[in-house]
């Protein structure tokens, strides 16, 4: 079983980010098709495709409605599959890194030298333990096959 082609849009400006979304979308897909995938994963996908093969060009919301659809077939082959896109990891954790680790490590310096005007030095360290984790997990996942060769940018 495979995914249902993207329908080619005519009418998009170039300069437009619903355009690059959706053509990072086409990008991604084509890597997942490389992969042996289940065809529950493939009927899911391939249901999302329809919904924006379906939308008209010109709705206000397409560029929104793309990414919405890529982040959640991205989040189903990561959840069901642990395949992932390149630095996705890395991604995810700097956020995580930052309100997990950051913001506790900033309370603390900042109520043991009596100034939480200092909260904000905990952030960068959260980003860089972060950075780490999620750097780590991405060699882990490229080590074990289960990375794409695309970045997606968020």
């Amino acid at each position: 079983m495979n995914f249902i082609e993207l329908k080619e849009r005519q009418g998009l400006p170039e300069y437009d980010k619903a355009i690059k979304v959706y053509e990072q979308l086409g990008a991604f897909l084509k890597e997942l098709s490389k992969k042996e995938l289940p065809s529950h994963i493939i009927q899911s996908i391939n249901q999302d495709i329809e919904e924006l093969n379906s939308i008209p060009v010109f709705d206000t919301n397409f560029g929104k409605t793309v990414k919405k659809k890529q982040s959640k077939i991205i989040k189903l082959v990561e959840k069901e599959l642990k395949i992932v896109p390149q630095k996705y990891y890395t991604t995810f954790w700097l956020a995580v890194g930052m309100s997990a680790f950051g913001i506790p490590l900033g309370i603390a310096f900042g109520i043991s030298i009596g100034n939480l005007g200092l909260l904000a030095i905990g952030l960068p360290i959260g980003m860089g333990i972060g950075a780490l984790v999620g750097s780590a997990m991405d060699k882990k996942a490229l080590e074990e096959g289960r990375q794409l060769d695309i970045e997606i940018k968020y």
